[in-house]
């Protein structure tokens, strides 16, 4: 019989398994990945293309392009675009981030043939109607109009643009960047960052040699433009640390963002400063949830996150807390960071952070889907799947005094910028 008054012995993850990518090229030299994995009749093929050509004085081309890329083709217009993929019981959707834009396509494999060529049409003949775009700029600045009442918002805008200035991370816009869009400039960056030269396709779940021979047919013939870009790259410096409040006095929520530039993954203190950031605010059991929401009663929830981009990595600590105890909840902030760095973390809550990290990563790979997630996080940055062999290992084996030793590095309240939004 269990005994159910004992909890169940555990044991310490060593390896964890991953579906390893296959490189194909097609036949215009477009570099294609397939993690093949799963039993059901399904896949998802994702295009994607680096965001190119940065322009400060164009900020919004990238986003604009990749938001308005099912809006119509010469061929199609936005509706009958939807109701082709709906028809076949397939989904598109388009995703823009800093360093990349990716269309994605999930369909059952035996209607592949059928809802590529749409996708094809979308990536080479996208008409970006004037219509349908200044109905995005009027939904655009009527969505920003209401952000910018959510103090968060602004403190993220805040912060970013305290780290990364006037570059495309740090850049926010405002309305008058919507109403300076011209359907000139969103052709002009369609045709330099949609191109095969600047697209990988990375195909995940029950993948056939007939896929892939369709794939090839659609998008490695008649699919050639070649416009030269610039790849976006930035260079950031650690610099004098700013302290930025915005009031507002009817505020009842103060939002705090505090942090500063650390590394990214292609760092080899990048697998030991996540450890570092899960013990410090990384889950529900960090310390920062720990003081501030549950024995303060300061938030309803705190965290902190390390952040790796394409040409930086950074730092942050986000919460919202009550006006008036916005003062306190910094000097608590400052006083956990403090601690980390000074004490040595105990053996049992190290141990409890490894669980967590490596049982996490253990239960995000439930399918080739996820396993092609992995993938990506390492392929962007030149990185080969050691990555996360070196990853397991640090985690496993880091001890309490390289945790305080790279707190020390990274770690320092009075050289993190700072941001307050509401009342102090």
């Amino acid at each position: 019989m269990i005994n159910r008054t004992q909890a169940p012995a555990f044991r310490q993850i060593e390896d964890i398994e991953l579906i390893h990518a296959r490189s194909v090229v097609l036949d215009n030299g477009v570099k294609t990945y397939v993690i093949n994995g799963g039993e059901q009749e399904l896949v998802r093929i994702e295009f994607i293309f680096s965001n190119v050509s940065w322009d400060v004085k164009k900020p919004l081309q990238a986003y604009v392009t990749n938001s308005m890329l099912n809006d119509g083709t010469s061929e199609f217009n936005a509706a009958e675009i939807a109701d082709k993929i709906d028809y076949f019981g397939a989904f598109l959707q388009t995703e823009y981030n800093y360093d990349q834009s990716t269309v994605t396509l999930f369909t059952l494999n035996k209607h592949v043939g059928t809802t590529l060529p749409i996708v094809k049409s979308i990536l080479s003949d996208s008409i970006f109607p004037q219509s349908e775009l200044e109905t995005l700029i009027t939904n655009q600045k009527q969505k920003l109009s209401v952000n910018l009442e959510k103090n968060d918002f602004v403190s993220r805008r805040v912060f970013n643009k305290a780290l990364f200035g006037n570059t495309l991370y740090g850049y926010h816009s405002d309305a008058s960047n919507y109403d300076k869009l011209q359907r000139d400039d969103i052709l002009e960056y369609f045709k330099k960052a949609y191109q095969p030269k600047n697209c990988t396709i990375i195909i995940s779940g029950k993948v056939t040699e007939d896929i892939l021979k369709n794939l090839n047919d659609q998008f490695g013939n008649n699919w050639n433009n070649d416009i030269s870009y610039s790849e976006n790259i930035f260079n950031f410096d650690h610099k004098t640390p700013t302290d930025n409040y915005i009031e507002k006095s009817d505020a009842i929520q103060s939002a705090i963002r505090v942090g500063g530039l650390a590394v990214n993954r292609n760092h080899p203190d990048f697998p030991g400063l996540q450890v570092v950031n899960t013990i410090l605010g990384g889950y529900f059991g960090s310390r920062l949830m720990a003081n501030i929401r549950e024995d303060k009663g300061f938030t309803y929830g705190i965290g902190s996150a390390v952040v790796s981009l394409k040409n930086a990595g950074y730092l942050f600590i986000a919460t919202e807390v009550g006006a008036e105890v916005c003062g306190a909840a910094m000097i608590e902030i400052k006083k956990e960071i403090d601690t980390l760095k000074h004490e040595a973390a105990t053996s049992d809550e190290l141990n409890l952070v490894r669980n967590y990290m490596l049982g996490s990563m253990l239960g995000s790979l439930e399918n080739a889907l996820s396993h092609a997630d992995k993938f990506k996080n390492i392929h962007f940055f030149s990185m080969g799947y050691e990555y996360y062999k070196n990853y397991i290992e640090i985690v496993r084996t880091i001890t309490p005094q390289q945790v305080q030793e790279l707190a020390n590095k990274y770690l320092d309240f009075s050289h993190f910028d700072k941001v307050i939004v509401g009342k102090k």
